[in-house]
């Protein structure tokens, strides 16, 4: 039956290769159990309806992928997405989390929208390299930001705006955190943030800086607080559209890239350029959007450590059921959930920016056509503390120097929308 679903031969797999390569994944990614919540907590989200729903979220929308597109690729609640939802949206725009959730809700169908009609690839392709570039380095440098706030390394100063905080235990803790998985990536250790992750909080029980839980096992607790919470009627605000496109764009070339990488790994990628099942992939993400939202979650999108998965043999989307299953599973263990502490969580943060940083390389700064929009994208997205206000200045500069160049041909009209939205983004 396994072999007429998912069609392992005719993919060059098997069930033994399917089902590790699925646990390799889970590996890769079990972070995101511990990170999300954490993160998203901080918007005043009840952190054990969190916990539950990252797990069912992550493992419906991989099952999804699994059972009806028939694709290895592991879907949760993306990094970056979830920091341009809890501290651009919530924390610093004063928007409730229930009208937050209304707004991601609103990009997921939009998006679903999109990729019906086909458009999806399309605006990919309009949208400069150097942009799609730098805003994963300016993402990345805000989240590592964020986990270094999280340790308590970098604070508050009156005399610079920020400086160096105390070096703490739980300080201490956390770079040992980071110095972890550093070494164990260097080492190509499977699951590296997870070890870190569960190292740290170990030695946190150990020094008192966390209790150890009472119990291993327990029912998940009740998503209630926060499932189909969200506020969509107050999500339709003209003043929010800036923060829908922000959500559509970074989730955008998030999604497709990564399915991209990923297929083209897996060997699903045709000898002209086509990838078979791909409508159904980018549907699928869309779908989980919107199904995320209606359950209390920032945006979900596919995850690179799917790689993992695949650089094991993972080829169908029988890896995907395994990965989905180790997730719904992985919600009856919240206790252990709730013992971590940010300081265990911050290193992961971290260790996503460095991940994240590797795009710098590829943008040409001689080039200041295409280094000057990049440089302020990725300077602004941590100094403004908003990843939003970074895509602003990088879409209106990018724009502007080509029409002051005479060269606004080369912009798209998708690139003169953004450059309106962004504009609107920073009047308001």
């Amino acid at each position: 039956m396994l072999e007429r679903f998912f069609h392992l031969e005719a993919h060059g797999s098997c069930l033994r290769n399917e089902i590790l390569a699925g646990i390799t994944t889970f590996l890769a990614a079990a972070y995101i159990i511990f990170v999300h919540p954490d993160m998203l907590a901080a918007t005043g989200m009840d952190k054990g309806a969190l916990t539950t729903i990252t797990c069912l979220v992550a493992g419906l929308a991989t099952l999804l992928m699994a059972l009806w597109a028939n694709s290895p690729i592991m879907m949760a609640p993306g990094m970056g997405l979830n920091a341009f939802f809890t501290y651009t949206l919530v924390l610093q725009r004063q928007i409730p989390w229930q009208t937050a959730l209304g707004i991601v809700f609103l990009s997921g169908i939009f998006f679903l929208i999109l990729t019906w009609l086909g458009f999806r690839e399309r605006i990919l392709r309009a949208i400069p390299v150097c942009l799609q570039q730098a805003t994963a380095v300016g993402i990345g440098l805000f989240i590592a930001f964020i986990g270094l706030q999280n340790l308590g390394l970098i604070v508050g100063n009156p005399a610079t705006l920020i400086g160096l905080g105390s070096i703490s235990r739980g300080a201490m803790l956390g770079l040992f955190g980071v110095l972890l998985a550093i070494l164990l990536e260097i080492r190509r250790v499977r699951g590296a943030l997870l070890i870190s992750i569960l190292s740290v909080t170990l030695l946190a029980i150990i020094s008192g800086e966390t209790r150890l839980p009472e119990t291993l096992i327990a029912l998940p607790p009740s998503p209630a607080p926060i499932a189909f919470k969200l506020d969509i009627a107050g999500a339709i605000n003209l003043s929010f559209w800036s923060a829908i496109f922000t959500f559509m764009f970074m989730d955008l070339f998030d999604s497709l890239g990564t399915l991209l990488a990923v297929c083209r790994e897996a060997g699903m990628v045709r000898e002209d350029g086509r990838i078979p099942g791909l409508p159904r992939m980018l549907t699928a993400d869309a779908l989980a959007t919107v199904g995320g939202a209606v359950l209390g979650t920032s945006t979900t999108t596919a995850y690179l450590e799917s790689a993992s998965g695949v650089s094991d043999g993972g080829r169908t989307g029988l890896t995907g059921v395994v990965t989905g299953l180790l997730f719904l599973l992985a919600a009856f263990f919240s206790p252990i959930v709730s013992t971590v502490p940010s300081c265990a969580t911050a290193p992961a943060l971290i260790m996503v920016g460095i991940f994240m940083m590797r795009g710098v390389a590829q943008i040409d700064f001689y080039d200041f056509e295409e280094g000057a929009p990049a440089f302020l994208t990725i300077l602004f997205m941590p100094l403004a503390y908003s990843i939003s206000t970074g895509l602003a200045f990088g879409f209106l500069s990018y724009v502007l120097i080509k029409v002051l160049l005479g060269k606004w041909r080369q912009c798209s009209p998708f690139l003169y929308g953004a450059a309106v939205l962004s504009l609107i983004s920073l009047y308001n």
